[in-house]
Parts: C-alpha cells; structure tokens; sequence
C-alpha cells in the first residue's frame, strides 16, 4: 500500500534485450471480405465457415506483418508504446486491413476495417471476451481477489453484467442519477472558478487533470452516494494515493503483461510496482464499500426503511459474496477497461471537448444557444434536457471520433475457429479492433482528421456504423456509456452556461498519446472567460 511513492516511468521498465523476445510471420498476400447486416451501400454477403471449405482459406502463417526487427524499431524507438494508435495507421497503410504482430509472448492479429470489425463482433458467440489481461489475473489470483465484470468469463461474466446492467444500461435507470451527478458538477464549477480565480487571464492549466478527478468522483458518488474529496481545495491524501495507483497501474499493464513469469522473476520491480498499486486500490475501495455497507446496517438495524441507489448495495441485495462484491465494486471504481470510459470519457472526452470548442468559437455559440433554447429560463439541465441537445451530442460524437477514449479494442473468440478477411483465425487468437484507424480513416470520414461535428447532423453524410465505435457494440459493449454520457453532458451544458472557453495564448496544438487509453499528449491549457 506504498504505490503512491511509485511514479510511472515504463521506459525504465523495458529490459534491452527484451526486443528479441518479438518473433514474427513473414508477410504475405491480404484477403478481404464483406459483411452482412450493414443496410445501404456497406451491404454484401458474409461468407460463413459452414459454407466454404478452409483450404480456401488463408491461415496466420500467411497473414501479412511487420519484421521483429521493423516492429521492435517502431515499437521502442521510432514510435513508442505512447504511439501505439498511430502505428495502428501504419499498419493499415502498409499491410492492409488486417495484419499480425507479436508484442512479447502476445500474438495479435489486428483489424482495421469496418466491415471486418463487425465480422468479428458478429461471431464472437455468447460469452466473448476482450483480452485476457492475465497480469490483472495473476494478481487477483495470487491475492485471493475475486474476479469482477472485466476479469471474469463465460457464465460468471454474464451474470454479473445482466446484474449491472439493469442499474446502467436502462435509460429511466439512469436518469434517477442526474440529482447526484449535478452535484458533483457543482463542486466541479466550484473548483474551476477557485482555479482560474488564482490565474491571469482565467487561465487553468492541465485541464484533463482536474476532468479527471471529476469523474473518479461522480462515479464515487454513483456507486456510494458519497464522496472522496477529488474536487475539494485539499484532496485528502488517501485519495491521491488512490488517484496515483490507478495511473501507474495502467502504466505497469501492457508491461507485465507483455513479461514471461521468468522475465517477472528476474526484473521484478514492474510485476512489484503493479501489485503495489492493486493492493492500494482494493484497499481504498474496501474502505468505502464497509463504510457505506455498515451505515446501511445500521440504519436496517434501527427498523429504518434503505432505498439506496447505488451499486454496492444492489449488488449486496443480489445475494453475491462480499469477495464478489469487492472485486466487481473496485473494478468499476477504477473503471477497468469493460467501464474505462466512465472515468477517462469524463476526464479525456471532457477536456478534448473545451479544446475543439475553443478553437472553433461558432460551434461553442451555437451549443450555448442550443442549451439556453431547451432550458427555456430553468438554470439546471436534467437527463430529460440533455436528451434534446443534439448538437451537444453531435459535438461529443465528432470528439470521440477523433479521440476514441480506447484506440483499440480486443477480442478473444474462445469457442471456436472463425474467418476474418479471407483468413481463418484460430480460437483464442487475440484480436485488436484498431478503432482509432477506422474513425479518421477518409473512406468513411470526408477531412477525418479535422473537427466537424455536423457530419453527425445531416441525413447526407452516412458513415459506417462500425467505423466509430467509442462505447463498443454489443455484449461487450462499455456498460456505463449511459452515466458517463449523462454526466459529460450535464458538466458540457453547465459549463458553457457560466463561462466563455478560449484557447491558451501561448498554446500549441495538442496531439493524443496513449497510456492504454488515449490522452492529451501535453497539458491542455484554457482560458475560462465569465459571462
């Protein structure tokens, strides 16, 4: 529980000789196929394993991939681990739509075409699965944790995600959450004017870091109907201990992942660092979910009637064990991948948001006019306001584009051999759905790499439907797009009521980088103007 003296550095985690350890195909010809269940003109038979004979089908051997030497260049010192999206661009460019790289003992075949996107996620049978993530695993196993909504499979997985999905996923559900989630808004408004109040000009800088401590606290208060102090004046100092081992973690994950048990034994101070930061945030998660849980108690044990809200105790009325309930708490809490979005949407999309509107100061006029419009004179939006805002959404959408909070999805198809492109994919094959490639890929998105959120507003411009996928699709999909989405609407909608957002003046453009999710390259730096 000393992780918060952990800092960060993956550079100095990567062992040198740790290069040739990448072994790789050589590269070969490309198939491709068409999918069925797009309407229009994306519109073409799948062809089925059950119809076709797999010798006419390429394997892995076949498949096309960069060199260990190219890969292990790209990887370390061209690109970086930080550009792994844009090496997802490379790889569509130079090998096609799909291609095959080995990242330590982890061989990916990675997707970068609609239609093949939707191919995969069309088979992936009743219980898919993401990634393995056997580092997040092999923790839990060597702790005796639980596993919870990301690391649990097949049956156990389904059950818990129909469990939490009644309490996310349904619309009037959800909307019972905007009173608690507008107070946090509130402390939020009340932390930015402290900040800019301190700055010349109304200038805040590193934005994202204060998003980012909003939405860790709006899911606190979701899954607690209490708070943990992110927005106060004074974060307590549990809290950035917590705050700080959720980043380093996500930091340690590709890492050790990527490390054989024999690497974690001879370099032990990443596999370390990883366990350190995990035991610091179940045990800042326990401490809420028994404080929380007692007060219930207490108040059963008075003859006192509980009509909470909140996750925890759904949960515990569902009859699951404590070590269930740990386990599945922390892993929302921390917004582990199946729910990364409720954290860093609120941090990453929110800050991509004010910087795009910044820089294009119409679209910023005409959402603050769309907002005044449907509040008609009431001073807090609520669900069903935020519902008629359709340039809101169409803003959000375009930055979601550009930004996907995840570059890039996994799939493991555990059942069973399926075809992919021309290809046979053997079962258990981790695939990478390159999200980040497809949404500024100009086939599908005329100027892809420019903000024009209008393209999400007119009938005219049609887009694949699997060319942008922020929340996923299906099964699979992030089960609490629905809250994140709420709680970024209701900060978009109050913020833009009380301050005019402009550029930093000796800022420069910021680019994305990525940290298992994609985040500012550099500190996003704005101008908070009083209306």
């Amino acid at each position: 529980m000393l992780c918060c003296r952990h800092r960060a550095n993956s550079q100095n985690c990567v062992p040198t000789f740790f290069r040739r350890m990448l072994q790789f195909l050589k590269a070969s010809s490309q198939g491709t196929c068409a999918v069925k269940g797009v309407k229009g003109k994306w519109a073409e038979p799948i062809v089925c394993l059950s119809t076709r004979t797999t010798h006419h089908l390429k394997n892995l051997a076949e498949m096309p991939g960069p060199s260990a030497i190219s890969f292990a260049w790209d990887l370390f010192a061209r690109k970086g681990l930080s550009q792994l999206h844009e090496l997802q661009l490379e790889g569509r460019k130079r090998y096609g739509p799909i291609w095959k790289a080995k990242f330590g003992p982890i061989l990916t075949v990675h997707v970068a075409e609609p239609t093949l996107i939707e191919q995969v996620l069309r088979q992936e049978g009743q219980y898919p699965m993401r990634s393995d993530l056997s580092s997040w695993k092999d923790y839990r196993h060597l702790r005796g944790h639980g596993y919870g909504l990301l690391t649990a499979e097949r049956e156990e997985w389904q059950e818990v995600r129909s469990l939490l999905g009644k309490h996310t996923l349904r619309p009037k559900a959800v909307e019972a959450y905007d009173g608690t989630l507008n107070s946090v808004v509130t402390d939020l408004l009340a932390s930015l004017k402290r900040q800019r109040d301190q700055n010349v000009h109304g200038l805040i800088t590193d934005i994202a870091d204060e998003f980012y401590r909003f939405g860790l606290e709006g899911i606190s208060s979701v899954l607690f109907e209490s708070r943990i102090g992110c927005l106060e004046s004074q974060v307590p100092k549990e809290t950035k201990c917590f705050i700080e081992s959720i980043n380093t973690m996500f930091v340690m994950t590709l890492l050790t992942m990527a490390m054989p048990v024999w690497m974690k034994r001879m370099f032990p101070k990443p596999w370390d660092t990883f366990c350190q930061c995990w035991d610091y945030i179940f045990h800042f998660a326990k401490g809420h979910i028994d404080q929380r849980l007692k007060e219930e108690s207490d108040r059963l044990a008075q003859g006192q009637e509980v009509k909470g809200q909140y996750l925890t105790y759904f949960l515990l009325r569902q009859g699951l064990s404590m070590k269930d309930i740990y386990s599945n708490v922390t892993e929302l809490l921390l917004a582990g991948v199946d729910t990364v979005r409720l954290i860093f949407t609120f941090s990453s999309t929110l800050s991509w948001c004010l910087y795009e509107l910044s820089r294009h100061p119409e679209i910023q006029t005409a959402m603050r006019n769309e907002v005044l419009m449907v509040l008609g004179g009431k001073q807090i939006p609520g669900a069903p306001e935020v519902a008629q805002m359709q340039l809101m959404k169409a803003v959000v959408k375009e930055v979601l584009r550009l930004y996907p909070v995840i570059p890039g999805n996994a799939r493991v198809i555990p059942d069973s051999d399926i075809q992919i492109g021309g290809y046979l994919i053997p079962q258990k094959t981790l695939i990478t759905l390159c999200h980040y490639a497809t949404s500024r890929d100009a086939s599908f998105f005329s100027n892809p790499n420019e903000f024009h959120p209008e393209r999400w507003l007119t009938k005219e411009q049609r887009h694949h439907p699997f060319a942008s996928l922020p929340f996923g699709v299906g099964k699979r999909s992030c089960i609490g797009r629905r809250i994140a989405q709420l709680e970024l609407h209701l900060a978009l909608a109050r913020i833009l009521l009380q301050y005019e957002v402009r550029p930093d003046p000796d800022g420069a453009v910021v680019s994305p980088m990525t940290r298992t999710v994609l985040v500012p390259k550099r500190a996003i730096n704005l101008q908070f103007i009083e209306l």
